[in-house]
């Protein structure tokens, strides 16, 4: 069998290769043949070797973790040949902690949880792969084209889910939404706050390409230039960049009772001056929240099936500005101006 993996630990190992094994059947009753995966900087970052690992002693992973299948058999009799399923990528911690026990495993506490294509799971790169009954999410036959979109769609579920239990703390009633970056996430996550009937802003370094546009067609505002350049104060923010200077720039703007959401990932290492006690002070007096949000649980990918399908399909579809076949991956993994989301085709 034919995928992608890489040597754990090992930068630019990533080979296509075709002598994989036939999917185990440990890894769960639902067989599915691989339409496309989705690459994300999660993949390129795994690949460099900046994290990434391998099940048991095999060094070998197989990379990809925003899937899109057809099911060819189920032993237990749930999922039907022909269904659209995305599998979910987390798998909760054997022990289990208190969240895992209760199917919240994107709380895990004690960090033991493994993840396709990313921790100690071969992930779904590959023209066959198992899930677990329990772990595969369908798709309407609608999302087809689009549906390696789920993975990252069920991270802003989750986002705004926690926006949202946060807001009930007092009378809940957001306006406005600033969404910093305009890659997936951010786009997915204007996309949601759209179908929220929030005024929702997106501000992104890029001043052409498919973006504006794209934001114009969810009937939101593009901003380019800095967060302190805004002239309002936003409600609500999903940070989507994971660049320092805009985080410590959105938790200053977001307005009185706002709520903050960081969903991007910082690299580390750049140091910022930066006045914490005059944040502090204004956090507190104005009862602002900041939280980190990361991965999901069944009920946000549900959710984030929910939002895609009732999603205009040309809108999803101009997301998606490259489809590399999968033997051809180097291409796909290689940033190119204009990317939003690239994707591997297993069909072509």
């Amino acid at each position: 069998m034919r995928g992608l993996i890489v040597e754990a630990g090992r930068p630019d190992s990533a080979q296509w290769v075709d002598d994989l094994p036939e999917p185990d059947e440990s890894e769960g009753q639902v067989l599915v043949q691989a339409l496309a995966v989705g690459v994300c900087g999660t993949d390129r970052e795994i690949v460099a070797a900046e994290y990434g690992t391998a099940p048991g002693p095999d060094s070998r992973l197989v990379i990809g973790h925003e899937s899109l299948g057809r099911v060819i058999s189920d032993d237990s009799g749930r999922w039907q040949p022909g269904d659209l399923v995305a599998g979910i990528v987390r798998r909760p911690d054997p022990v289990p902690c208190v969240n895992c026990l209760v199917g919240e495993w994107d709380m895990c506490r004690n960090g033991r949880y493994v993840e396709c294509g990313i921790k100690e799971r071969h992930g779904f790169a590959r023209e066959r792969w198992r899930v677990e009954p329990d772990f595969a999410v369908g798709l309407d036959a609608s999302l087809l084209e689009v549906g390696m979109l789920l993975e990252p769609t069920s991270v802003v579920a989750k986002a705004w889910e926690h926006i949202e239990r946060i807001g009930l703390r007092a009378r809940y009633e957001p306006r406005t939404v600033l969404v910093t970056g305009a890659g997936p996430i951010g786009l997915l996550a204007a996309l949601m706050g759209r179908q929220r009937d929030l005024e929702v802003h997106v501000l992104d370094r890029s001043t052409g390409g498919p973006k504006p546009d794209l934001v114009a067609g969810l009937g939101a505002t593009y901003h380019t230039g800095q967060v302190c350049d805004l002239d309002f104060a936003p409600d609500l923010v999903l940070e989507c960049t994971g660049a320092p200077p805009v985080i410590a720039q959105v938790i200053d703007q977001v307005g009185p009772n706002g709520t903050v959401c960081l969903t991007g990932v910082s690299s580390g290492g750049r140091k910022l001056s930066l006045d914490l006690g005059g944040l502090n002070r204004d956090m507190v007096l104005e009862n602002n929240v900041v939280f980190g949000s990361v991965n999901a649980n069944l009920r946000h990918w549900q959710e984030a099936a929910h939002a895609l399908r009732s999603a205009d399909p040309d809108w999803l579809s101009a997301l998606i500005t490259r489809r590399v076949p999968a033997a051809d991956y180097a291409t796909a993994l290689e940033n190119q101006p204009d990317d939003i989301k690239v994707v591997l085709d297993f069909a072509a």
